[in-house]
């Protein structure tokens, strides 16, 4: 749909995917195909490696950056996703949040390896109840960064989320493509079944030295690093897979939901829309 808008105005599409920055993760973040990324001109893919550090605010900043660019050349820049700490990026802005050590991120990485999720989600609900009640509780890498800025300043992570949502020059047209829910997940789970023909297990293999690093603690990875480690079987695994991925898409949904000024549409009625606004 996003490459549909940008061919109908002649213009290109910039990525709010958290993981396609990424140029060894092709297969498990079900990246746009050669054939797709040749259609119209996208942005943030394929543009970092996996060990280069990267966040929200940095995403934030280099796409403000380079809209100006764009919108000498188009009226219309089309941005699909996706990650929705990155969508907010661009639509609320990101608090400035303060430095951390290496050394508080590592030993909190190390809990993390040691005792699961519900250890960050228990210290986050003592720590910071505030933020755990609308934070994504199955995110860690959001769960860690919260409570390694609530151990480097004995703040709340709450404390530092005040920002006022900032004025942009351009004006944001938020559309939610309307779906089915049962259509969604079937299409879910054919997509997981795609992946994993297209060579999902071997890419996993591929990337499995760098296991520990956020952007692979995430659906599609996590769950075949098991594999791996002989901790569970290729079914189970391939079953968890899909049940995260609609996990996460009803987040996303959740999210959209209470986002300000979404229009919900059928895919088909999308063109049609922007053309009369725009």
């Amino acid at each position: 749909m996003a490459i549909a808008v940008a061919k109908h105005f002649n213009t290109c599409v910039i990525s709010a995917d958290s993981r396609q920055f990424f140029r060894e993760m092709n297969i498990g973040t079900n990246k746009p195909t050669a054939a797709q990324l040749a259609e119209v001109p996208h942005h943030f893919i394929n543009n970092l490696s996996i060990t280069d550090a990267y966040n929200s605010g940095q995403y934030e900043r280099d796409v403000l950056q380079l809209l100006p660019t764009l919108f000498d050349a188009h009226d219309v820049v089309v941005l699909c996703g996706g990650s929705t700490l990155y969508l907010s990026a661009i639509f609320n802005g990101i608090d400035e949040m303060p430095n951390t050590p290496n050394n508080i991120r590592e030993q909190l990485k190390a809990d993390f390896k040691e005792k699961g999720l519900p250890f960050l989600q228990a210290q986050l609900m003592q720590k910071d109840p505030a933020y755990f009640a609308t934070a994504d509780t199955q995110n860690p890498a959001r769960l860690m960064r919260a409570l390694e800025v609530i151990a480097t300043t004995g703040k709340p992570y709450s404390a530092f989320r005040k920002k006022e949502k900032p004025t942009r020059d351009f004006n944001i047209i938020k559309i939610g493509l309307d779906v089915v829910r049962d259509d969604l997940y079937h299409r879910i789970n054919q997509r997981c079944d795609a992946m994993l023909a297209a060579g999902l297990l071997e890419e996993v293999k591929s990337l499995y030295e760098f296991k520990d690093l956020n952007a692979l603690q995430t659906v599609g990875y996590k769950e075949f690093f098991d594999v791996i480690d002989a901790k569970t079987t290729l079914e189970t695994a391939t079953e968890k897979f899909k049940q995260n991925t609609r996990n996460y898409a009803k987040r996303q949904l959740t999210w959209f939901r209470k986002e300000d000024g979404v229009q919900w549409m059928k895919g088909e009625e999308v063109v049609g829309y922007v053309k009369t606004i725009c």
